[in-house]
């Protein structure tokens, strides 16, 4: 009887484990299939789109959003990021211009005051000043260079600027080309105000050859009856 009892259980655990193979086999492909429909919904419901030289993904609550309305969200986007770009180079065109125009007024300055009085300074006190006309004429040349680079960057920016306003116009995203638009007016309208006053500078430049004009030749020894005019602290100074 023992020995009956003992082939009974043996053999229901042998037909439990056939059963639970059974199992494994079955739930593999199934297992499978849902893992297929699961990437099939991930693909229906992510739309990948390439923007500024990127992939991100847009998730889309509906299926069936239609393409007019991805390209008019993507030209939003693309409005936002050629204001960006727009806003830091006028930042930095005007900036570079201003402190070009500061230096090139100082420069002048500097000119026409050692033309005035370099005669009547002795040696020494002439070569501190044409020491410091030397200085400001490299820190005019440099800032005239970065005003050059900076300006082919602003350039770029307002080309990208008017592709930017056309494409969301074109897209229907009225808003996003009216903003893009107003952005770029007011980026060259501050711009030119700068360019304006830096014409007079310039102009003020040529006129008195601050930048090419050679050092004047004095006497160490002043003429009798002359006095050494004292040199303003101001004169000195760079700024």
């Amino acid at each position: 009887m023992a020995t009956y009892g003992k082939l009974l259980t043996a053999s229901l655990r042998y037909a439990s484990a056939r059963c639970a193979n059974a199992r494994v086999l079955v739930n593999v492909p199934l297992a499978r299939q849902r893992l297929a429909k699961l990437a099939s919904s991930m693909k229906r419901n992510w739309i990948s789109l390439s923007v500024a030289g990127a992939i991100c993904a847009v998730p889309v609550a509906q299926v069936d959003i239609s393409h007019e309305a991805l390209i008019k969200r993507a030209s939003s986007l693309v409005t936002d990021s050629a204001n960006t770009y727009l806003s830091q180079t006028t930042l930095a065109l005007v900036d570079s211009l201003t402190q070009y125009a500061k230096a090139v007024r100082i420069l002048v300055a500097l000119q026409r005051r050692y033309e005035a009085s370099a005669r009547k300074l002795n040696s020494a006190d002439e070569e501190a000043v044409w020491q410091v006309i030397v200085q400001k004429r490299e820190e005019v040349s440099s800032r005239r260079e970065d005003c050059k680079r900076y300006e082919s960057s602003w350039m770029t920016a307002t080309n990208l600027s008017d592709l930017a306003v056309e494409a969301a116009y074109n897209a229907g995203a009225d808003q996003a080309s009216v903003t893009a638009q107003t952005s770029l007016d007011l980026a060259q309208s501050q711009v030119e105000q700068v360019r304006k006053l830096l014409l007079e500078a310039e102009k003020d430049l040529q006129e008195s050859r601050a930048e090419d004009s050679q050092r004047i030749e004095t006497s160490a020894v002043l003429p009798e009856g002359d006095e050494e005019e004292e040199i303003p602290e101001a004169y000195l100074r760079e700024d």
